[in-house]
């Protein structure tokens, strides 16, 4: 940047210079010619100019001394300065946002798989080579697992009284897609706790839970503020492209459903989050969505140690089956919720209680409980009731924040 300011003044002093050389050098002849024959000149039009050719000239010796000064930095530091720039620089406002959550990590010594760097490990004095003895076979090192990219998570709004972000994730295709995060209320007052994280699954392609169930977030406020739920992370990733039913995967292929590595490293390593596994993560899902929270429960309950599903419909066979294909370790907790007068929801709850009895494996261990009991004025405050049902759940079977 330098060396190209530097060739404009050098250009224009050089153009100056000759211009006035040579209105000397004609002036300079005019003068020889008049002595000729012997006519009186005036010669402080020609010093003049001679004199600003002069100072043209410093000034063009000047700017081509330094132009090639900075030619010779470029060549000789630019490069290690350059490739330093490329590798350790990092996306534009990623300071901003994410360096006081790093901070926080760091010092707590819980830095996540995207936080600073890891402490060296104490070192035994016992296992330490005594002086003069040969050194040690060095063990051979581990190569590390991929270090996830932590996305910029943008502010999008303010419901419930706490915050809602957004930001792009990679999906479990490797695709990114939309994710929302809602932060409750006191993830800001308190800002060394770490809170649980529920995965709220969606139903429909290319969107979150969210825009499903709009009102979701006042009603885990509510649970929140009687005293009847704890605080959670809410976590609403969108739901793949492909079918116009998505959680009718979950017959097919439940695992690939259910784990999302992906996500669940991304979250971790941005926020203030208890470790990802079955303390304290858990997932819920509403009406469409249920079937995705159940199966989620049931094929991983080493990830998620509960799920809530709520005014759902199952496929009671498939979800059984997948159960019976769950890991050995974990016991699958489920809650199954939904209004008093929807008798085809608690039908079909009570149905997928019966399959898991019946089943095998995690499937028969699943602890399953039916709430049936919300009633109200309207659909949506039945809604609003069930989701506040299916948090103090959530909160109950979950860590507390810490």
């Amino acid at each position: 940047m330098v060396r190209s300011l530097l060739i404009i003044p050098l250009l224009a002093a050089a153009g100056g210079g000759v211009w006035l050389a040579r209105g000397a050098l004609l002036r300079w002849r005019d003068l020889r010619a008049a002595e000729t024959y012997e006519l009186a000149g005036e010669q402080r039009p020609m010093l003049l100019r001679a004199a600003g050719a002069m100072v043209c000239g410093v000034c063009v010796t000047v700017l081509t001394l330094l132009t090639a000064l900075g030619t010779f930095g470029a060549l000789s530091g630019g490069g290690a300065d350059a490739s330093i720039g490329s590798a350790g620089s990092l996306p534009d406002g990623f300071d901003d946002r994410f360096g006081d959550r790093f901070d926080d990590r760091f010092d707590d010594g819980q830095a996540g798989a995207g936080g600073g760097r890891q402490a060296a490990p104490p070192v035994d004095p016992a296992a330490a080579p005594a002086a003069g003895a040969a050194p040690a076979a060095v063990p051979a090192v581990p190569t590390p697992s991929p270090v996830p990219v932590v996305s910029r998570f943008d502010s999008v709004g303010h419901p419930g009284g706490g915050e809602l972000l957004q930001s792009a994730v990679p999906g479990p295709d490797g695709h990114p897609r939309n994710v929302r995060v809602w932060l409750p209320a006191q993830y800001a007052k308190d800002p060394n706790a770490r809170f649980p994280v529920v995965v709220m699954q969606a139903a429909t392609p290319r969107k979150t839970a969210d825009a499903e169930v709009p009102d979701v977030f006042e009603g885990l406020a509510s649970a929140v503020q009687s005293a009847k739920g704890k605080p959670f992370i809410l976590v609403a990733p969108e739901a793949p492209n492909g079918t116009a039913h998505p959680c009718e995967l979950v017959a097919a292929a439940p695992m690939a459903v259910a784990d999302d590595a992906a996500l669940r490293t991304t979250i971790a390593a941005t926020f203030r989050t208890l470790p990802p596994g079955p303390a304290g993560w858990g997932t819920l899902g509403v009406e469409d969505g249920a079937p995705c929270a159940a199966a989620a429960g049931l094929a991983r309950p080493d990830l998620y140690g509960a799920a809530a599903a709520v005014s759902g419909r199952y496929d009671a066979a498939a979800l059984a089956r997948t159960g019976a294909e769950a890991p050995a370790t974990g016991t699958p907790r489920l809650l199954l919720a939904a209004g008093k007068a929807d008798t085809a929801g608690l039908d079909a709850a009570r149905k997928l209680q019966a399959a898991l009895r019946g089943g095998t494996g995690a499937a028969a261990r699943a602890e399953v409980r039916i709430s049936d009991n919300a009633t109200d004025y309207s659909a949506e405050r039945i809604r609003l009731r069930l989701v506040r049902q299916a948090a103090q759940f959530l909160g109950e079977a979950l860590g507390k924040a810490s």
